[in-house]
Parts: C-alpha cells; structure tokens; sequence
C-alpha cells in the first residue's frame, strides 16, 4: 500500500451517529466484475466503507464477491427496492430478501425506495419500506428520487424510523436540488446521496473548471466532487471499474476547494 494516498474523511449519515466515508462507490453499469472488483478492493483498503447497489443493476452479486473479499464489517452497504416490488408489505419483503440472497449477508445497512410509485401513496410505500426494518432486513431506511413534498409526506409516515437519506442525481451542471432538496435535507437531518456526480466525465468540458483544476494541479473530476463534499450533508457516489480512475476519485479527498473557488463553480 502507498505511503501516500489521501486522507478518507467520514460525515454522518442522517441523524443515525454512523459515519460513512465522504465518498462512496456507485455500481450502476458496472460489466467488468473482475477489473472492477480490484478498484473496489483498492478504494475499500484506503478507507472508503460506502457501497450503493439496487436491484435493478444487476450487480449486486457483484457487491456480495467484494465482501467476501474485504468483509462485512467493514462495509456500509446500500440498496434499493423498485416501485413495482413496493406494492404491498409482502412483495416488498420479497424483493428485499432477493437482495440479501444476492449480497450474501444477512442484512442490508441501508435499503431505499428506488424511485416513487405513482400508483399508490406515499404513505403505503414507506410503510413496506419500513417492514423490512422492522423485519430485521436492514438498519435504515431511505428514499431515492423524492421531490420536497414526497419527502415531507415520507418523513411523517414512519412509525419507528427514520428516513436518513434521499439518493438524487446532483453534479456541478446539474443542481437543481439546491432550490429546495438540498436545504430541506440539510434542515431536516437528511443525508444527499449525489448519483452521477461527474455526469458521466463530462464536466472536464466545462471552463471554469478547467482553470481550476490548470491553477490546482488537481484534475476536473477531483474538483467536481470536491465541491459536492464541501457541502455539509452531500456524499457523492461515483462509478468507476478503472483502477487509474479510483485512484483519480480517491484524489477528489484530503483537501478542500477553497471559498474563491467554489464561488467560481456556484457561477456555472
């Protein structure tokens, strides 16, 4: 192991007193399970504990080979539940169960609803999201994808819960959640999970990131998700299968933009 890798920084995850690494490690699209499973290893032996996973990508068994590598506890796992699947307590235990099978463990740190169903209330979905706490399936609970006023209806409707986190797509060209997401989460204790946080490598097009990172020497990725950590409840969950590239993501970490420079990417 290098002598120089960053520091891994820790935030708390809703108002729960678990603390997870600052970043985390998103799953979805990942093909490659072996190239991918040494960038994992790699991250998870340099501190980072977050692993977010769901049903519908295909790749939890892919989450279950990393733990028998690294082990269980030293993991925060995440995953989710599909609308479809949320429709009564019974299915939804189901589809969690599914997940477990999958993962190889016994229970889940974390399990989200994917995506709101339209066809029922809210209400009725975080009520068998619930269950599979209650049932001993996961930890926590939390949604994914909720407006404002989903959330609202959602953080009312559990009887001995918590909802600690809502998984939204946030980036530096895409912040539209901090309108009103992102501070209604931070007011009400609620962790921001930031999926697609480097839109896909495409923000290293954007120039005033550009003469960031020619300044810093840091690259646009690092920058990108540095400014999301410098948020007070953000924890971005970016994908990579590279090893070059979590080394690269890993370097995002240890450091902090500073006030100028996150004015420059608040102007973008």
């Amino acid at each position: 192991m290098e002598d120089d890798f960053p520091k891994i920084d820790y935030r708390e995850i809703g108002s729960t007193g678990e603390r997870v690494s600052i970043m985390g490690l998103g799953t979805y699209g990942i093909s490659n399970y072996e190239k991918a499973q040494e960038a994992f290893v790699y991250a998870i032996e340099r501190g980072v504990n977050l692993i977010d996973t769901a049903e519908i990508y295909n790749t939890e068994d892919f989450v279950g080979e990393v733990i028998k590598r690294v082990g269980r506890d030293r993991l925060f796992i995440t995953t989710k539940v599909s609308p479809k699947n949320l429709v009564s307590k019974e299915s939804t235990l189901s589809a969690a169960k599914g997940s477990l099978k999958r993962l190889g463990i016994k229970e889940v740190d974390l399990i989200l609803i994917h995506w709101p169903n339209d066809s029922m209330s809210i209400s009725d979905q975080v009520k068998n999201i619930e269950s599979v706490l209650t049932e001993g399936l996961t930890r926590h609970i939390g949604v994914s994808n909720f407006s404002v006023e989903q959330m609202e209806e959602a953080r009312h409707s559990t009887r001995s819960a918590e909802i600690v986190c809502n998984q939204v797509k946030y980036n530096i060209s895409e912040k539209e959640i901090e309108k009103d997401v992102l501070p209604y989460c931070e007011k009400n204790h609620m962790t921001v999970v930031a999926y697609t946080p480097i839109n896909k490598g495409k923000l290293s097009k954007t120039g005033q990131v550009k003469e960031i990172s020619r300044k810093s020497g840091k690259t646009s990725i690092q920058i990108a998700l540095n400014f999301l950590m410098s948020r007070s409840n953000v924890i971005p969950i970016p994908k990579t299968e590279s090893l070059d590239h979590m080394k690269e993501i890993i370097g995002s970490m240890g450091w902090k933009l500073t006030q100028e420079e996150r004015n420059v990417i608040e102007g973008t």
